[in-house]
């Protein structure tokens, strides 16, 4: 038992440790990417990772316990929450005029402006 018990241990610190490196990585980036777009995408991708890993290291620390349940609820939130977020903030970004730098030959369409229809009517008349 005490042997099972030392691999928990390990196995819970290098998945805690390895989550830890995730979000401070993320950090880093944020930091030290050129754009706004880039700089998003380290957060977002090393934030989900990050977490995942550091509930699981958390959820072995604690065993079958009710504490594990309200980890694996806090972590299927913030899987789902995430994510969202990040596109929420990427969608308010590319609409209001912030577009992703294009590599040499690839050309984008433009988003369509978002009027509301009485302008547009407005516009039309004009």
């Amino acid at each position: 038992m005490m042997v099972l018990d030392a691999i928990i241990q390990i196995l819970s610190w290098v998945f805690i440790l390895g989550g830890s490196v995730f979000v401070i990585i993320g950090a880093f980036g944020a930091l030290r990417f050129p754009d706004f777009w880039s700089r998003l995408h380290a957060v977002s991708i090393t934030d989900s990772a990050g977490v995942i890993l550091l509930i699981v290291g958390m959820g072995l620390q604690s065993g079958a316990t009710l504490i594990t349940v309200k980890l694996l609820i806090i972590g299927i939130f913030l899987f789902i929450t995430g994510p969202t977020a990040t596109h929420a903030v990427a969608n308010a970004a590319l609409v209001t005029g912030l577009r992703p730098p294009e590599a040499k030959g690839l050309v984008g369409a433009e988003p369509e402006p978002i009027i509301p229809k009485d302008e547009q009517k407005d516009m039309n008349n004009d």
